[in-house]
């Protein structure tokens, strides 16, 4: 049966879990998979720029022995001279095992799905989703803390545009006692239709607030966010609004000795270089977990089976 992943509930929490094991077994033991998607390939689509997300998805798909092929900008596909995206997807369907799609507008893979003859994966449209970035986040917290359930999670900054936010909190609603800071200006807090969703219907409490320090010493793990020019229909709003949060080392005196910082990168100066030596520091560990869990997530996808 053809599977999409569009959204990150698209996934059962019992398959995000098996697919946390998954990309630990391949940790642990890549030789097992080297040769597990061989003579299978993935299309990477790119409508929108991107660095670690599709080079961790090419990464994952050569490192399972398959091969790649794609584009990196609209303007190397035949969009560029009038071409709907679902006839581009219906196109390179004919071509590949399954496609990675990234696009600057809400909705657009979900569309495009209904075009393709091979699964679709959702690489990030617009303001609204980003699931592989969430599996990323989800496997780091896992090894970082153990577990996915009884911890408390600042999100900071952009977090009206921020889709890596928008989907986390939906994964991370369903897992047990989860408490949520937010933390933003008044002018990016988290839109109200994903507060209704994900935190108001499941009757699950959260805080917002303008002060990163205030709530400092409660946060086990700390997700920044850069405000993302690109989102932004008035320069003025943007500038006036990008440095509102900068992490650095003695905004961190407060924090818990086991914190632990994420970000989905790229940043532009919302945490400062000093932190990088910090040991609590998760961010460059994100990097790499992503290419093992898209690695899960193909695998599942093709229906190959797993080892783990």
């Amino acid at each position: 049966m053809l599977r999409n992943i569009i959204d990150i509930t698209d996934l059962t929490v019992e398959e995000i879990d098996q697919l946390i094991a998954t990309a630990e077994d391949i940790l642990a033991n890549p030789a097992k998979y080297q040769d597990a998607c061989a003579h299978k390939q993935l299309a990477t689509l790119f409508f929108e720029p991107s660095t670690r997300t599709r080079l961790s998805f090419e990464s994952a798909m050569l490192a399972l022995g398959g091969s790649v092929l794609g584009f990196s900008e609209a303007a190397s596909s035949s969009t560029a001279k009038g071409e709907t995206v679902g006839d581009t997807v219906h196109t390179v369907s004919c071509y590949a095992d399954i496609i990675a799609m990234r696009h600057p507008k809400e909705g657009a893979p979900y569309a495009a799905a209904q075009f393709s003859e091979v699964p679709i994966i959702n690489a990030g449209d617009g303001g609204h989703n980003h699931p592989t970035q969430t599996l990323t986040d989800l496997l780091t917290i896992h090894r970082e803390k153990g577990r996915l359930d009884n911890f408390t999670i600042g999100f900071c900054g952009d977090l009206k545009f921020g889709r890596t936010v928008h989907s986390l909190v939906n994964a991370l609603s369903r897992y047990e006692n989860i408490r949520f800071v937010l933390i933003s200006p008044a002018e990016l807090k988290l839109p109200r239709y994903v507060k209704e969703e994900a935190l108001k219907k499941r009757g699950i409490p959260y805080e917002q607030t303008e002060s990163l320090e205030e709530v400092m010493p409660k946060l086990d793990i700390l997700y920044m966010t850069r405000v993302q020019k690109e989102r932004f229909f008035n320069e003025e709003d943007y500038l006036r609004l990008k440095d509102s949060y900068i992490l650095t080392p003695e905004k961190l005196a407060e924090a818990k000795p086991d914190l632990s910082i994420l970000h989905p990168l790229p940043r532009v100066n919302e945490i400062s270089v000093a932190v990088d030596k910090d040991p609590r520091a998760a961010y460059w560990k994100q990097v790499k977990n992503g290419k093992f869990i898209r690695m899960a997530l193909i695998l599942k996808l093709l229906n190959i089976p797993t080892f783990s």
